[in-house]
């Protein structure tokens, strides 16, 4: 399936697929380097690295009720919903990544992530009339099982690569760190 936006979204049917999106005011400022990358992938890692080296902008996230609440839709899509089916996940203090295997279509999955999350967290924030996250996410559909095995790597470790834990599984809003009530991740309604 395809679709386009402001950049262009091809997810092929039966596909997993590695999603970031990040929070409104979020966005980097550009680089030299990033200027000059021509492949798409390398562009991700260099403004990946910007969010994670951000100091400015919100980082609502950093918030472990913000994240909590992220990490509870994350496994409610799958769970409840069956929205996809969830590979690896981490919340960053300002961006998310996801890696997911789509029942539903792309911008359905998350349109209602982006919905559900941002409006308990603008409410648990006490904000309102702004926009909680950025409108535009960067996907990536996984072609093989090396790769899938690197992206997933690349998502669990990115809060150590981040500097926010020095070891994966201490970073409580991730895949690789959740202690949280996974069968019971039920979300109230909107």
């Amino acid at each position: 399936m395809y679709w386009r936006r402001r950049l262009p979204h091809w997810v092929p049917d039966d596909s997993i697929v590695f999603v970031t999106w990040r929070l409104a005011g979020t966005l980097p400022q550009p680089l030299a380097e990033i200027a000059k990358a021509s492949r798409p992938g390398v562009v991700f890692l260099l403004h990946d690295g910007e969010l994670d080296r951000a100091k400015n902008g919100p980082h609502w996230l950093k918030d472990p009720r913000i994240a909590g609440l992220v990490a509870e839709a994350l496994l409610h899509g799958e769970a409840n919903s069956r929205l996809y089916e969830l590979y690896a996940w981490a919340v960053m203090p300002n961006h998310v990544h996801v890696v997911l295997k789509p029942i539903e279509t792309l911008p359905v999955i998350m349109r209602w992530l982006k919905a559900a999350t941002a409006n308990r967290a603008n409410r648990l924030l006490d904000r309102t009339g702004s926009p909680f996250w950025q409108r535009e996410y960067f996907d990536r559909w996984v072609r093989s099982q090396k790769e899938l095995a690197s992206v997933i790597s690349y998502v669990e470790q990115n809060p150590v690569a981040a500097g926010l834990t020095t070891c994966a599984e201490e970073w409580p809003w991730s895949s690789a760190g959740w202690k949280g009530p996974v069968a019971a991740a039920v979300l109230p309604s909107a």
